[in-house]
């Protein structure tokens, strides 16, 4: 069926993936006013697993969370409509409902079926009612006594800029209470995302169509490498070709469905916040903007009062009353950059802020609750701070609960060229440009390059380069290393073969073996070139 709309028998046991095991379930008692036992362990594991799920599983993923929600709730239908890519139909795209309840055409218009409903829920509305009389538009209590449905309730389903719809009835009068519709929020959210992968996916496959279709239309001999379709994932500020990075990402996805505090790990310039961002925007808390705060930025007088807030008065200067930034990251996420440049009177209350959940605004003596979820970054070896002195030991464990080890763009050279593309088109919309291909010897020199700057660094050469393009080809010329960063130079045979040597690897880093490889580029075999490096003391360069 195109609608994707399945019934699901109510006496089924666990459902396909495991769902039915980690369900309370209510049975035939009366409808619950509040969450059931388990429930929100329930939504937190639908999360995870609509996270996880394979692409071609996303479909069934979203049946089975109606499914369990639907039977936790004790809802008789439960509906999620989708809009299509026009914003201008709704179609019931998935559907559970229990044995010997109607299902919906699939071929109905939500818009026009439920045109008061839809409204409402479009501009971000919750609409319940507990009979139909209590039901606005008559077209729309027409449609669910057609059903038979006496009452109902519905939530935006958001997706990307667009809005459906969460639905569901059952076939006798209720009352919805809040804990219910903040319950049917989550369950809307955790879809939405399923929805927007989705969407994403398909995308990336026509793309991927459109990218195969081109390539028989070049000739092998072109000069100019075209852009690769390893650059158009759906986040494009994370390119994940290399190993390392997909390591990465694993760790990501697991850890942002949870509200475990997180510590990335890295040097200046590798992305840590872009990584924290993507961290937030996985997790349930996404639906909120996450709070972003340079520890090392604000001033050593003023960094309490930002971070926790002021009272009237508190100081000189202090007019008025203001709340700090884990008061603004309220329900949401805070990220502190740069962690490892907090002054050690403000590490102690930090340490309270995780320990207790609370914060007292500087100048006042009332302790405010707030639901915030941590992630911290830094570049600083933490635990020589802790051994210098300059770090608590203990505020280090409270953040160390899930560390993160970014690495630098040196040890992930397969992912400069999605890097790049990523930068061309950020600056193409900004500056009015188009280019169509890139220079693969500016390609090869940029990976040869060492980039003590990392992302950042690269990010800045494409920006220069797009600035001076004269034309839709991009050449770009990897920098000059720094004098600091040069090796000295000599003319002594056995130096300017430790040099060369060294060169290569740095080109291919450090990999001796294989397709690519130090040896392969050397023409000499591993096993020569390995007792060479031996022989000649040239070990890999420990980097802090």
């Amino acid at each position: 069926m195109d609608c994707s709309a399945v019934r699901i028998s109510e006496h089924r046991g666990t459902e396909p993936g495991g769902f039915g095991a980690s369900l309370h379930r209510v049975g035939a008692s009366p409808t619950p006013t509040t969450r059931p036992v388990g429930f929100d362990s329930l939504v937190a594991d639908l999360a995870t697993r609509c996270a996880t799920a394979p692409p071609e599983r996303l479909d069934a993923v979203v049946h089975e969370t109606l499914y369990q929600v639907g039977e936790a709730l004790t809802f008789d239908r439960c509906v999620a409509h989708v809009p299509d890519g026009a914003d201008r139909i709704v179609r019931p795209k998935f559907v559970w409902t229990r044995d010997g309840v109607d299902m919906p055409a699939e071929d109905v218009d939500g818009l026009v079926a439920f045109p008061s409903l839809m409204t409402a829920v479009r501009a971000g509305q919750t609409v319940s009612a507990s009979s139909l009389d209590e039901c606005a538009g008559r077209v729309d209590r027409e449609s669910f006594a057609s059903l038979g449905a006496r009452s109902f309730a519905a939530v935006p389903l958001a997706l990307n800029g667009a809005r459906g719809a969460l639905v569901v009835d059952v076939a006798s009068e209720r009352t919805w209470t809040p804990d219910v519709l903040a319950s049917l929020h989550l369950v809307a959210a955790v879809i939405g995302q399923v929805l927007v992968r989705k969407r994403d996916h398909e995308r990336m496959a026509e793309s991927l169509e459109e990218l195969r279709q081109q390539r028989t239309r070049v000739s092998p001999e072109e000069a100019i490498l075209r852009r690769d379709l390893r650059a158009m994932q759906p986040d494009r500020t994370i390119a994940a070709e290399s190993v390392t990075i997909r390591r990465v990402l694993d760790q990501v996805r697991q850890v942002s469905p949870t509200s475990a505090t997180v510590l990335l790990l890295g040097e200046t310039g590798v992305g840590k916040e872009v990584f924290a961002q993507a961290i937030h925007n996985m997790s349930p808390r996404q639906r909120r903007q996450m709070v972003k705060v340079s520890c090392a930025a604000i001033p050593a007088a003023l960094i309490e009062s930002e971070l926790f807030g002021r009272e009237r008065g508190a100081f000189t200067g202090a007019l008025s009353r203001q709340i700090g930034r884990f008061e603004a990251a309220n329900g949401s996420t805070i990220f502190l950059d740069e962690i490892g440049d907090l002054p050690l009177d403000i590490q102690v209350k930090l340490l309270r802020v995780i320990q207790e959940r609370t914060v007292e605004r500087l100048g006042g003596n009332e302790s405010i609750k707030v639901d915030v979820r941590i992630v911290a970054a830094t570049n600083r070896n933490l635990e020589q701070a802790v051994a210098a002195g300059t770090f608590r030991e203990d505020l280090f464990y409270r953040l160390n609960v899930f560390p993160i080890a970014i690495p630098p763009l040196r040890d992930r050279i397969e992912d400069i060229p999605s890097l790049v593309w990523t930068f061309v088109d950020e600056f193409s919309r900004a500056f009015g440009k188009r280019i169509d291909a890139v220079s693969k010897d500016s390609l090869a020199a940029l990976q040869r390059y060492n980039w003590p700057g990392n992302v950042r660094e690269l990010r800045n050469v494409i920006e220069r380069e797009m600035i001076i393009a004269p034309g839709p080809t991009l050449v770009v010329t990897a920098p000059r290393p720094l004098p600091s960063q040069r090796r000295s130079t000599s003319t002594k045979l056995v130096d300017v073969e430790i040099e060369h040597i060294r060169t290569v690897l740095d080109a291919c880093a450090w990999r001796v073996r294989g397709a690519g490889g130090a040896a392969e580029r050397l023409g000499v075999k591993p096993t020569t070139l390995e007792s060479r490096m031996a022989r000649l003391g040239i070990v890999r360069e420990k980097r802090n």
